[in-house]
């Protein structure tokens, strides 16, 4: 407008008659009028841009065997596989910006009454076992046994079977040891204990003197809180996602040859914040070599 000419005088009308008769003041059309560079974000600048992370991100969540990860997962993978350096919060960050974050994430209840914990600090003290359900096509309902370690959540053994009796109830634990003690015997397993709920399977006599033949201590979980025996609950969140939800199995078979097939993979490949971000194999391994230091 200052620069539009008077058909009166066939001068301009200039800034100053401009911002007089429209009551602007003209600071603020000259500080408008600079030419200013993009605001930045402020300390040093990251190794590695967004733009290149970012890409890294997306393909670490293609090639992954797992689904619905969180970032946490992201991170460790960059980290420890493909020795990438950045921070946890900036890939939280893109992914959340990119809509890439898990989408089970659910408002916290109430705070759990249980202020102890249940890992341990070395591996055979603390097995979690415990059992759920599930369907396939020819047998219906069918049920899943698994047995967890406390000190780096291993799952050391996973059975299906369409009774859920005290039977099938004792074989994960049965693979335990035969996996981690070499052999099935009396009281091989000395010093273990096993930590599991009230079911029928857990306190009928078969599967308490069975416990006892191979010299393991049956711990029970308390009433009412099954927090106590989470490190097992945690593992079924991570199977059920992983195996069961989004897929069907027409045969019992089916289904055991899924479930051996992600335990062999979980225990090598899945990352835990817990183990600062290590596989449950690794925290095995680095426990034995520190041992033998």
């Amino acid at each position: 407008m200052s620069a539009t000419i008077s058909p009166s005088t066939n001068l301009r009308y200039g800034l100053r008659r401009v911002c007089r008769v429209w009551e602007a003041p003209r600071a603020t059309v000259y500080f408008r009028r600079q030419v200013r560079p993009a605001p930045q974000k402020r300390g040093p600048k990251p190794v590695i841009p967004d733009v290149e992370l970012l890409p890294m991100i997306l393909e670490d969540l293609a090639t992954t065997p797992f689904r619905e990860e969180g970032h946490r997962k992201v991170y460790y993978r960059l980290k420890f596989v493909r020795k990438v350096k950045v921070a946890p919060k900036r890939i939280l960050r893109l992914m959340r910006e990119n809509n890439l974050l898990s989408p089970q994430r659910a408002p916290q209840g109430e705070p759990y009454t249980h202020d102890g914990t249940i890992t341990t600090d070395r591996p055979l003290e603390m097995w979690g076992t415990d059992g759920t359900t599930t369907q396939v096509v020819e047998e219906g309902t069918v049920w899943i046994f698994g047995a967890v370690e406390h000190f780096n959540a291993e799952c050391v053994g996973i059975h299906a079977s369409k009774s859920g009796d005290r039977f099938n109830a004792m074989e994960p634990v049965k693979q335990g040891i035969k996996k981690h003690y070499g052999a099935i015997g009396r009281g091989i397993a000395d010093g273990l204990a096993v930590r599991s709920d009230h079911g029928s399977q857990y306190v009928s006599d078969h599967f308490q003197t069975e416990l006892k033949h191979f010299g393991i201590r049956q711990s029970l979980a308390y009433v009412g809180e099954p927090q106590t025996n989470g490190v097992i609950e945690r593992f079924w969140k991570t199977l059920k996602k992983q195996v069961l939800e989004g897929r069907i199995y027409q045969t019992l078979a089916d289904l055991r040859k899924a479930l051996v097939d992600f335990v062999a993979l979980y225990n090598r490949a899945w990352r835990l914040e817990k183990l600062a971000g290590h596989t449950p194999d690794e925290a095995r391994q680095a426990w034995i070599t520190k041992q033998a230091a």
